[in-house]
């Protein structure tokens, strides 16, 4: 629910620039929003490049989940940095102006972002139904190419549909008041500024809306019915935990989607206040990117062992190489446990066999250390 304030008495035509006003109501505060939300940008930002480096990195990780796990994170780093960065200038800058261009190319990018998201947690749930309900078949359904193509789908569906929205919309003329009470540009207050009759656009809006955002929920809230159904069959207890295990991060990232987004387009207007849609839309874009990693870091025993692995391995390699440095400088050989460990047993073979062929006295090399 966006408000956008209208002067009845003008009527000229809008061909410049927009003016977000945002938080402008805060004054000197906008100081201390400036910093929490810069620290939770770059928060976001960390957490989601590290769950994506640390997939890459990890061979045990390249599962379909964990794929699509880093399409997601992808995806809100670009939402959330389509809108926060230009909110940080804006609480800084006496002229909180957006260009047309501007406004049009972030509605691109957080339209495109959210539908392709809204998308992708389909994707996701279909791919728990599958290794619940279906484990002796997961690795045929669930085959690489199977996961690239649901993916591309997805990203097909957010760009084709919403470039032609937005494209439609930018295509009315613009007149009246420039000024919209909000920190980022977004479909509704963008639409209540054409002087034309917008009844196609809306109908159109509503239409992507119901199939495109509504309809993927729907295939989510089918697949955990069968997923939950499933999972009460087992016999032990100790099995039912581990399945509700594996897509109780998902659930909670798609309660917490699908939640902030519902509450702000459909509760009542009588309950609604600039001030309030302001707070929930900062939740979406900034709370929720920094939620998504945790989620799935602190709630998942794989990607914590992997991110535990990563920094042992990285912290030992850092130590073999000071070590490796440090024998060249005094002639020494190498520690074959540090080797075994750091670098696996071919390598560890091969460093072996190069230090023994260098070495110019036999004492040189030694096994163990």
């Amino acid at each position: 629910m966006i408000y956008f304030e209208n002067n009845p008495g003008e009527n000229r035509t809008i061909s410049d620039v927009f003016i977000l006003v945002g938080f402008s109501n805060l004054k000197k505060l906008q100081i201390i929003l400036f910093l929490v939300l810069l620290v939770t940008y770059l928060v976001a930002l960390i957490g989601n490049l590290l769950v994506i480096l640390l997939i890459k990195l990890n061979p045990s990780l390249h599962t379909p989940m964990y794929f699509f796990l880093v399409n997601l994170s992808f995806l809100e780093i670009c939402y959330t940095s389509s809108v926060v960065p230009q909110l940080l200038i804006h609480l800084l800058a006496e002229q909180k102006t957006i260009t047309i261009v501007g406004c049009a190319a972030q509605m691109y990018v957080i339209t495109i972002m959210g539908l392709t998201q809204c998308c992708l947690l389909a994707v996701m749930a279909y791919d728990r139904y599958v290794a619940i309900c279906h484990p002796l078949h997961y690795r045929t359904i669930m085959s690489g190419r199977a996961c690239a193509q649901l993916v591309g789908a997805s990203w097909i569906i957010g760009i084709s549909v919403e470039v032609a929205q937005i494209t439609w919309i930018f295509s009315l003329p613009f007149c009246g008041s420039n000024r919209i009470h909000h920190f980022f540009c977004d479909i509704p207050p963008v639409v209540k500024m054409a002087c034309t009759d917008t009844s196609k656009n809306e109908i159109m809006v509503l239409t992507v809306s119901v199939l495109f955002i509504m309809g993927p929920f729907l295939l989510i809230t089918v697949s955990y019915i069968c997923i939950i159904s499933t999972i009460l069959k087992l016999p032990s207890a100790e099995g039912r935990r581990k399945a509700f295990s594996t897509c109780s991060s998902h659930l909670m990232v798609v309660t917490l989607f699908y939640g902030t987004a519902l509450f702000t387009y459909l509760r009542p207007k009588s309950i609604s206040t600039p001030e309030s849609d302001q707070m929930i839309s900062l939740v979406v874009t900034v709370v929720v990117p920094v939620l998504n990693p945790i989620i799935y870091t602190l709630r998942n025993k794989e990607v914590k062992g992997a991110f535990r692995k990563t920094v042992e391995k990285s912290i030992f390699s850092n130590n073999w190489r000071k070590q490796r440095m440090k024998n060249r400088l005094n002639g020494g050989g190498v520690s074959f446990h540090v080797l075994l460990y750091t670098n696996g047993v071919s390598r560890c073979l091969e460093e072996l066999r190069k230090y023994h062929s260098t070495a110019s006295d036999k004492h040189l090399y030694r096994p163990y250390s």
